[in-house]
Parts: C-alpha cells; structure tokens; sequence
C-alpha cells in the first residue's frame, strides 16, 4: 500500500512517502508561515526520489491538529485536493498521538505539547504500552498556570515532549516528578507509520468528511478560492 504523508500542524512542515508504513522519501521544513509553498515543491521531490506518481497512491494520511489554524488547513486541503484528484480514502491522526508515539520510551506518562498561540497549548496525558501508547484524558487547551497545575496534581512520573519551549524559562520548576524529552515537533515519517498500521484494518475517511481539531476557535480564516488552486497537486485542477 503506498501511501503520502502530510504534517503541517506545527511549524515544521514534512511530507513523507512509504509503502506500508515503510519511509521512502521525506522532506522537512521549519517556517511557521511556509505550510503552503512548501507542501507541493515537497511532494514533488518525494515523489522523485522515490520514482512514484500520484495516480499510483492507495491512500493519504494527514495530521489534523491541534496545531495553528492555518497550518492545519493547510494539511488538510492538500490531502483533501490530492485523495479526490487520484481516488484515495484519508486516514487522519492527532499531532498529540505523533508526538506521544516517538517519544514512549519506560513508564513515565507522556505529556506532549503543541503550541497553538495566543498564550496557550495544546495537551493530552499517554500511557506508553507495548507496542505503542494510549490516551489517558481528553485533549485540552491550557494555559501555562492551568497545565502546571495538572502536572502537579498528577502523582504520576512524566515526560513533557513536543514545543517546550513554549513554555515559560521557570516552568518546570520545582516539578520533581517531570521530566524533559523529544521530539519537538511531530513528523510526517510517524503519521506514515501510524497510516502503515490503520490502513490495514480499514480505518479510512472520505476526503470530505476530514474534521481539524482545533480544540478552540480559529485564529483567522483562509481565502478558499486561492488556496484550493495553491494546494491543488499541478496538472489535477480543472
């Protein structure tokens, strides 16, 4: 099953392609406001490297959040554009799951972190369990103050991975139990291996019935007409 993989939810963009799971090619960039120009220069270079067209796609996979509003949208109308040009179902996975999947590694609860902005993050609590992680809570928006609290109300030993920098410098401060890990940003090479293992039991979704999960309202909206026509891969828009 080969597949493309699409991460813009943070300020680390990547695309990756693989067959079952299995990375090929993979192309990263970090620039906050670049989701756009970057995505198809990337797949075309994946697509190269590797000696695949788009038409010979069985399935996209996308990170939909939480994230940065434009960044999500970004990932999502591409993946959109591309399964409706070449036929393909979407399997969708949670920037939190990527985060908390590469870094579950002993016994520790994992804590990952994206930065939405506006003073705010993103989080959810992971056991780590063979083979993987579960979730443990809902995913939440909490303020700095707000997500200390819950760290330090939780008895349990704890990785904090993803933008901790975000972060205030005295955060961790006095937090005995909790400790610092990677990666900071998700990757397109996790949503591949994630899409690898869902895409063997059907876990698909039409491309109009993808849903971003902001967890709060967005920043801004996007000018649809333009962005269709940039996101479009070349030669399928009508």
């Amino acid at each position: 099953m080969k597949i493309l993989a699409i991460e813009t939810a943070t300020p680390a963009s990547s695309v990756a392609i693989g067959e079952d799971g299995l990375l090929q090619a993979m192309s990263v960039r970090t620039d906050p406001r670049g989701h756009v120009g970057f995505l198809v220069p990337a797949m075309e270079f994946c697509f190269a490297l590797a000696g695949w067209t788009p038409n010979q796609l069985d399935l996209i996979a996308v990170d939909v959040g939480p994230g940065p509003y434009t960044g999500i949208r970004a990932g999502i109308a591409t993946a959109q554009a591309i399964a409706a040009a070449v036929g393909v179902p979407i399997i969708t996975v949670s920037s939190l799951t990527i985060l908390a999947l590469r870094a579950a590694t002993g016994r520790r609860k994992i804590y990952p972190v994206v930065d939405v902005r506006r003073g705010q993050l993103a989080t959810c609590p992971y056991l780590p369990v063979p083979g993987g992680v579960v979730r443990d809570g809902m995913a939440e928006i909490l303020d700095p103050d707000e997500f200390r609290a819950v760290l330090e109300s939780d008895p349990a030993e704890a990785l904090l991975v993803g933008d901790l920098p975000a972060l205030p410098e005295d955060f961790f401060r006095g937090l005995h139990r909790v400790r610092r890990g990677r990666p900071r940003y998700p990757s397109a090479e996790v949503v591949l291996e994630v899409a690898g293992l869902l895409g063997k039991h059907d876990e698909f979704s039409g491309a109009e019935d993808i849903r971003p999960l902001y967890l709060r309202e967005p920043d801004a909206a996007i000018n649809w007409s333009t962005f269709r026509e940039e996101g479009v891969w070349p030669g399928e828009a009508s």
